[in-house]
């Protein structure tokens, strides 16, 4: 007799259903795990055994054989030990086999019976409750699986407790959902001394969600800066946090089962490889790109990333996603997220006053933005100067205006642009001027005769690929949009057209 357990195996974040099928036959004893799995399902063997000891049983001294179906699937992770160990003492006869069939099982063993928390369980549980399955995962994760809808959750603490419950002896409670807490202190804008054209170039990319460079001397507060945006960003919506809590389920970071309920603010260190910033590896985790989905990627020191690091943004900023492939797998994790970027306008970073510069000025400029190429420079929409801050603006008082005060116009704006583009039958995942392109682009964007004068006079003589072109007018559809404004004026083109000047700059020195 084969007993049959249902389980998940990962593909980027894509659900697939797996068959754990237990057979316990005559022969010497053996205890083998086929079906394509990697050494840590390899590994699960010794744990369950271990853990089916601890509860005071033993596995028959028979020919005992594992089987992940389909076996044409990698099986990874060290999940697959709570459903293994459940087929096998349902094939032991330990407790009624049939109930294991209305779950889908995932859970780590500890070598005393206790089971541990696994990545991946909300994704898990959102699909056994699309296929009307109801889920069994470790105590820890509990929490998590709830948020999946309206599915029965048994989330016991270890083998004891789940056995008694599936011999009616003991009966498991359904585990409380939880959101992750949102009282942490808030970093605010009224923390920033001087620097408005940076506050306001920092307004218009959380209105419209426009991807942002900061360059400066050091200390003149453009780490701050960024770390203040999430600040002035808009809420997550329910749908969004699901979403946002499925990619760092599977990445094993929701703490504690809770869901997310703030943007992700992610902050790679610029020694970060290609995949950890894309994605991938031997197990093909999300990256950071990912990671920040819905969110913010704050990459300070832009320069000093691996060129083949940053090479490897144009795709996902285009597309919205990380295409991973490789030899063994081809995955696709969601990467909708908003690049800031902080960098020096050389390594010293005091080209700009000849009494701290470097002897190697100003060849240095064009060298050291030289490390960041054409292509991600245009795919950024917003370049601002960051210059130092003077002494005199840090004796004055703190501003009048903080971050809520300015998040409450941000919130304005990106309701304007999402009704507008509700109006215009637009797809649901366009939500902001930094996502319309096409043929919505133009609908969205009606110039008046002296703004599109002066956006053709301005591309022709700056030089703006079409896609420049485009990111100058998605970013004056926000500065309208912030001042309320149904038509673009030549006001909003030439403020638009000023946030460009940066890579003008880096060619001159060039």
């Amino acid at each position: 007799m084969v007993q049959r357990v249902g389980t998940v195996a990962f593909q980027g974040v894509e659900v697939l259903d797996i068959d754990v099928e237990v057979q316990i036959s005559p022969g010497l004893p053996q205890f083998n795990i086929v079906g394509l799995p990697d050494k840590a399902v390899g590994e699960s063997r010794e744990r369950v055994r271990a853990a089916i000891h601890a509860i005071g049983l033993s596995i028959p001294s028979k020919r005992v054989t594992v089987n992940l179906a389909p076996a044409d699937v990698l099986k990874e992770g060290s999940h697959f030990d709570l459903p293994i160990a459940l087929g096998v003492l349902a094939a032991m006869g330990v407790f009624p086999g049939e109930e294991l069939s209305h779950y889908t099982v995932l859970g780590e063993l500890s070598l005393d019976g206790s089971i541990r928390a696994v990545a991946g369980v909300l994704p898990a549980a959102i699909s056994a409750s699309a296929n009307e399955r109801g889920m069994i995962c470790p105590e820890a994760c509990g929490g998590e699986a709830v948020w999946a809808g309206d599915l029965e959750v048994l989330a016991p603490a270890n083998l004891v407790a789940l056995l008694n419950h599936m011999k009616g002896t003991q009966v498991l409670s359904r585990p409380q959902a939880v959101m992750a807490n949102d009282n942490a202190q808030r970093l605010d804008l009224a923390d920033v001394k001087g620097q408005e054209s940076a506050k306001r170039a920092l307004e218009i990319a959380a209105a419209g969600g426009h991807n942002l460079l900061m360059m400066g001397p050091p200390g003149s507060g453009k780490s701050m800066l960024a770390a203040r945006l999430p600040g002035i960003l808009p809420p997550l919506s329910p749908a969004e946090a699901l979403e946002v809590s499925m990619i760092h389920s599977i990445a094993g970071q929701l703490e504690g089962g809770r869901l997310i309920q703030t943007r992700p603010f992610r902050d790679p260190h610029h020694t970060a490889s290609t995949p950890a910033i894309i994605g991938g590896g031997m197990r093909a985790k999300p990256g950071e790109i990912s990671l920040a989905h819905h969110g913010v990627l704050f990459l300070d020191e832009l320069p000093e990333f691996q060129r083949q690091a940053l090479e490897a943004l144009r795709q996902p900023l285009e597309t919205r996603r990380a295409l991973v492939s490789r030899a063994n797998y081809h995955v696709t994790f969601p990467a909708k997220f908003q690049l800031v970027a902080a960098m020096n306008p050389c390594r010293c970073g005091h080209v700009a006053d000849p009494a701290f510069a470097c002897g190697k000025a100003p060849k240095c400029v064009a060298d050291y933005q030289a490390k960041i190429s054409g292509p991600v420079f245009d795919r950024i929409d917003i370049h601002i100067d960051v210059p130092a801050v003077k002494a005199s603006d840090l004796s004055l008082p703190p501003p009048r205006e903080n971050s809520a005060t300015v998040a409450l116009r941000v919130d304005r704006a990106r309701q304007i642009q999402s009704d507008r583009l509700r109006g215009m039958g637009a797809p649901a995942h366009l939500l902001t001027n930094a996502d319309a392109d096409g043929d919505i682009l133009t609908r969205i964007a009606p110039l008046e005769a002296a703004a599109q004068k002066l956006l053709t006079e301005a591309a022709e003589k700056m030089k703006l690929s079409a896609r420049g072109y485009h990111r100058v007018l998605r970013v004056a559809r926000t500065i309208a949009d912030l001042s309320l404004a149904e038509q673009i004026h030549a006001t909003h083109i030439a403020e638009a057209l000023s946030y460009r000047r940066l890579r003008q700059d880096a060619a001159r020195a060039a």
